[in-house]
């Protein structure tokens, strides 16, 4: 197979390019870096907006993978909002259109999205077929990614928008920091707690999207873990696997405080993502790591 992963330089982009790279001997990657050739890999520059050349490898591709997006790891002000929505509309709108020029077009196209589309619920798990869709800053971020995802018809190339939420892996992503400052005596619960924590492992990532390529399902689905957990029992969880009996609370108060400091926001840890995989698991897909507690001692091995 030829897998093209567009921005896949990335902590997820390196996730499915290790992966992929056992099974297949043809990986390009899109990067805003410079083109090369590394470990057979061929990485092909591109700015995400225009088309400068890049788009002749789509020809016949077998599958594309588009993670192109800033990070929403950042404050939410004027300039980084703007930047976040155009850096994913600008990139799949541009992908749309070398889609359709080409003569021999990619078969299977999966986008980047994100279970952060549901609004924030502590009471309704989320699926694809009954999940409710809010109205804020990122959720409206979300539906107009999805929008200009599906907008285009691209009758060669089956389509699938990935709503990703918290991959854990021990190279990159979100459990790296949780990690460090439970080392640290800061592993208790962040706010209320009560927020659920839909999470799946960065190996299992990369077999749902392999599962969705292999079924060929199309539309929306969730790429989630099969039992979203609420954040007190998260973090006692990992506290129990590192050994660790005490973990400091931190208040909402103290999350905003840091969160101006180190330039986040409190949304990343306090909005309740309780998503559940249920197109996955209707199609058969099996979790390696539906267990959290099993995830975090693969996560802590050395």
């Amino acid at each position: 197979m030829k897998i093209i992963i567009a921005a896949g330089t990335g902590f997820l982009g390196q996730v499915l390019t290790r992966y992929f790279e056992a099974k297949h001997e043809n990986i390009i990657i899109l990067t805003r870096g410079k083109s090369k050739l590394k470990n057979n890999i061929k990485f092909i520059h591109w700015d995400a907006k225009t088309m400068t050349g890049w788009e002749s490898e789509l020809e016949n591709t077998d599958v594309l993978i588009n993670l192109a997006g800033k990070s929403v790891d950042c404050r939410y002000n004027e300039e980084n909002k703007a930047e976040i929505l155009a850096s994913r509309i600008d990139s799949t709108r541009i992908l749309n259109q070398a889609v359709l020029q080409c003569k021999n077009p990619p078969k299977h196209w999966l986008n980047a999205s994100t279970s952060t589309i549901y609004r924030h619920s502590e009471d309704l798990q989320m699926d694809e077929y009954h999940g409710e869709i809010g109205d804020d800053f990122s959720m409206n971020i979300a539906k107009n990614w999805e929008q200009a995802f599906f907008e285009t018809e691209t009758p060669k190339t089956l389509k699938t928008a990935l709503r990703t939420s918290i991959v854990l892996g021990k190279k990159g992503g979100a459990f790296l920091p949780i990690k460090n400052l439970t080392k640290l005596g800061f592993g208790g619960k962040q706010g209320k707690g009560n927020q659920f924590i839909s999470w799946i492992h960065e190996h299992d990532f990369a077999r749902a999207l392999d599962f969705i390529i292999e079924k060929e399902i199309t539309g929306c689905i969730n790429i989630v873990s099969p039992s979203p957990i609420q954040n007190k029992d998260f973090m006692k969880a990992l506290r129990k696997e590192m050994k660790i009996p005490f973990g400091t609370p931190i208040s909402k108060k103290m999350l905003e405080f840091g969160a101006n400091v180190i330039g986040t926001e409190t949304e990343l840890v306090l909005k309740s993502r309780n998503v559940i995989p249920k197109r996955l698991q209707e199609n058969g897909f099996e979790f390696n790591y539906a267990d959290l507690n099993k995830t975090f001692q693969n996560l802590l091995q050395k």
